[in-house]
């Protein structure tokens, strides 16, 4: 194919540290980086042969994951990308955390990302430039010190663009090692469960007797790949690696830290966003039992003890003055105003237009609707926490995060301390959603200032659970206003979005609808509060929004709102096969018993498209409940069936507490809910049941974490408008009375 532009910006990241030999690229994993991957991460007996994989003398292979662990199966499903490409038995395959190192950065993910942004893959580089690219990704990467787990991106990133290259290049290594010991052709050599076999002669090697000629080799950049057609273990769910650990309570989360000697911190931060600490009087602390110290922080009041629940109670019984910084008066209701006065106002900034955008809305009968979505909290099961350990001019760290090696080096600048004088002990977490990602570490600087106020103890800081809640990064309060003008047919020929963001434009507010004319348009609203990536992000916002405004098009119309998406997506095959699937199986349109309804929405996120198909029953008096989610979803295919339905399931049940039940609100320039009485998540009884069909295709490998959640708000809300005739413009939907409506 033409090499384009974007191909020759893409190569001029950066050849320096590539060969190039032929048509075919090789990345230069320097010697360095081998041998310090080796100091690192190998034990007796094992020799890493590129960046993720080693293998060992008895043939074990173990694939090194430079992801956390936050219960998402990509412990099982990245070493299955790798193990496949490396025709590895899959009974002699372990995995590892990846240390929290630069060696082990994280460059596929970059490369993953980058490339997606640009509508392209790794197979529309040209053989030449592929070198050359992943290399500049891995040196960003070890510059940048990422090690990110989110958006979704480690399948369809480090497992597309890192996973399955490093598989093919072992094999490829191992092969070519064979065949110079064997003295023959490599191309006459096959691989099989661990070992490399020349049938012409009827020998055979094991991958440990190979693995340190093998290493001598540069892996290649772009070798051999297998066809989906070949593949024995992607695509097949294999149990969980991480399962049994956790079943029987053996996995060690940050809250099971312990440390000879340690001590427990509890903390009091100012209930006011941007508040500073005045001033405390400490001796109602100092004089409780198994006190150790009253750490005075900038904006935080920290009490550090023989026990947590003392340091807890101290804490509280202190009574610390702040500085609000004029922000002590700030409420909900303000706050809203100043989003409404947003899209009234004349700083509206295009995102985009479409034919001849706004101008269309005189062409046909004018529907339009405003929609809001509240604060939300991150909620995890786990608080955040962390144990720090200063000693002679030294840092050692233990929490799980969601990148290991950029906490490392976010402590290192707290502690004002090179990166070689910090340790970071990446652990499982229970629960992140992004708010244990880098920029969110509040956390983690709250436990290193404790600990240097400690010198040679190891403090290990908990947030209380209403500490965590009050003092999260949430997910914004957005409203938008919609207005389309629809044709003598009910079909609109112009679609008009205004909304606000707290940054810029959300490339998740354009739809995949065939609408002739769009104009978006976009307001910043900045407040006091701090704001942060949630489960599924911008999506979970504009999934509500856009899907439930196509529903009211639909009604407008009086035309079904499954047939109408139908017309709407008929340039758009995946997705009109995601909603007709998930018709289908949802049973639209077979009739219902009495006070039962069904609604729908369709979403792409993170490069996979989901439909839900909802049942709800809503009582009498206006009790509601979920009874039943149907969803189709379309990711290429799935790496692990098992765990990407788990994972959508997951993310529907997340949707379903935050479209029922979840609300942040600001009285007093602070945040009103301290615990799940006041914020509450959707209980194993309220659990509806869940069907899961995935869509197999050739599509380029989506994302499974979060594309669940953006399509379940707006299918309740259909729902409820299909059964009382009510529409729910606002969330949640506890706050609406659903019996006024109620036939």
């Amino acid at each position: 194919m033409a090499t384009t532009r974007r191909m020759v910006l893409l190569g001029g990241l950066g050849v320096t540290g590539a060969l190039v030999v032929g048509s075919v690229a090789y990345v230069a994993w320097p010697r360095d980086k081998v041998s310090g991957a080796n100091a690192l991460a190998a034990r007796r007996g094992e020799q890493f042969i590129n960046n993720w994989i080693k293998i060992a003398t008895d043939d074990t292979v173990t694939v090194v994951v430079p992801h956390c662990d936050m219960g998402t199966g990509i412990y099982t499903a990245l070493p299955q990308m790798a193990a496949e490409e490396l025709d590895a038995d899959w009974s002699k395959v372990k995995v590892e955390a990846a240390p929290a190192d630069p060696v082990f950065a994280n460059g596929p993910l970059g490369e993953g990302f980058i490339l997606s942004t640009q509508n392209m893959t790794a197979d529309d580089l040209p053989a030449f430039l592929r070198g050359a690219v992943a290399n500049s990704f891995t040196t960003l990467a070890g510059f940048m010190n990422l090690q990110v787990t989110g958006g979704s991106s480690a399948v369809r990133a480090t497992g597309v663009y890192g996973m399955r290259i490093a598989g093919a290049a072992a094999r490829e290594m191992l092969v070519k090692a064979a065949a110079a010991r064997w003295n023959v052709d490599p191309a006459t050599c096959t691989t099989r469960a661990n070992q490399v076999l020349h049938a012409a002669s009827g020998r055979s090697l094991g991958y440990g007797a190979l693995v340190a000629d093998a290493a001598t080799y540069a892996p290649s950049s772009s070798p051999p790949l297998k066809p989906r057609s070949k593949y024995t273990l992607v695509g097949t769910s294999i149990p969980r690696v991480d399962i049994p650990k956790k079943v029987d309570g053996t996995t060690n989360y940050g809250l099971d830290v312990r440390q000879p000697g340690m001590l427990y911190a509890a903390i009091r931060i100012s209930p006011v966003f941007g508040g500073k600490l005045k001033s405390v009087d400490t001796s109602p602390a100092d004089k409780l039992r198994g006190i150790s110290k009253v750490v005075k922080l900038d904006e935080a009041v920290v009490v550090v003890a023989d026990r947590f629940w003392r340091a807890r109670d101290a804490v509280a019984a202190l009574d610390p003055q702040w500085d609000t910084n004029g922000n002590g008066s700030v409420t909900s209701a303000q706050i809203a105003a100043r989003h409404t006065a947003a899209l009234r106002g004349d700083d509206l900034k295009k995102d985009t237009t479409k034919g001849d955008g706004a101008d269309a809305l005189s062409r046909g009968h004018l529907v339009e609707a405003t929609y809001t979505v509240p604060y939300l909290s991150h909620a995890p099961m786990e608080p955040m926490n962390a144990t720090a350990l200063w000693r002679d001019g030294a840092l050692e760290v233990w929490s799980g995060t969601q990148d290991g090696l950029g906490a490392r080096a976010f402590c290192a600048k707290v502690a004002d301390l090179p990166m070689e004088k910090v340790t970071f002990h990446l652990l499982p977490m229970g629960g992140g959603f992004g708010r244990r990602l880098p920029g969110y570490f509040n956390f983690l600087e709250h436990a290193v200032k404790t600990a240097q106020a400690l010198p040679g103890t190891p403090v290990k800081l908990i947030y209380t659970r209403d500490q965590d809640m009050q003092h999260d990064y949430y997910r914004p309060n957005v409203t938008s206003h919609f207005r389309a003008a629809l044709d003598a047919s009910g079909m609109p020929v112009a679609w008009v979005n205004d909304y606000t963001t707290d940054t810029g434009a959300n490339p998740e507010a354009h739809v995949v609808y065939g609408i002739a004319n769009q104009a978006i348009r976009t307001a910043k609203v900045a407040t006091h509060v701090p704001v942060g990536p949630w489960r599924s992000v911008e999506a979970s916002w504009h999934g509500f929004f856009i899907e439930s405004f196509v529903d009211e098009l639909a009604h407008a119309a009086n035309v079904d709102p499954v047939e109408y998406r139908r017309r709407l997506l008929k340039d758009s095959p995946r997705h009109l096969a995601a909603l007709n699937l998930a018709a289908e199986k949802g049973g639209w349109g077979t009739p219902l018993p009495q006070g039962r309804a069904r609604g729908v929405a369709i979403f792409e996120s993170f490069q996979t498209i989901v439909a839900h198909v909802v049942e709800i029953t809503i009582a009498p008096g206006g009790a509601l409940k979920v009874d039943r989610v149907v969803s189709a979803v379309d990711a290429g295919m799935a790496v692990n069936p098992d765990g990407m339905k788990a994972q959508i399931e997951g993310g529907i049940i997340f949707g379903l507490s935050a479209a029922l039940n979840g609300e942040i609100t600001i009285d007093k320039g602070a945040v009103v809910q301290a615990n799940f009485p006041d914020y509450e998540m959707v209980r194993l009884a309220q659990c509806p049941q869940i069907e899961v069909h995935l869509i197999t295709n050739d599509s380029p490998l989506g994302g499974a974490g979060e594309p669940g959640v953006p399509p379940v708000a707006p299918a309740i809300a259909n729902a409820i408008y299909s059964a009382n005739g009510m529409r729910i413009r606002e969330l949640p939907v506890k706050n609406h009375s659903l019996a006024i409506a109620a036939r």
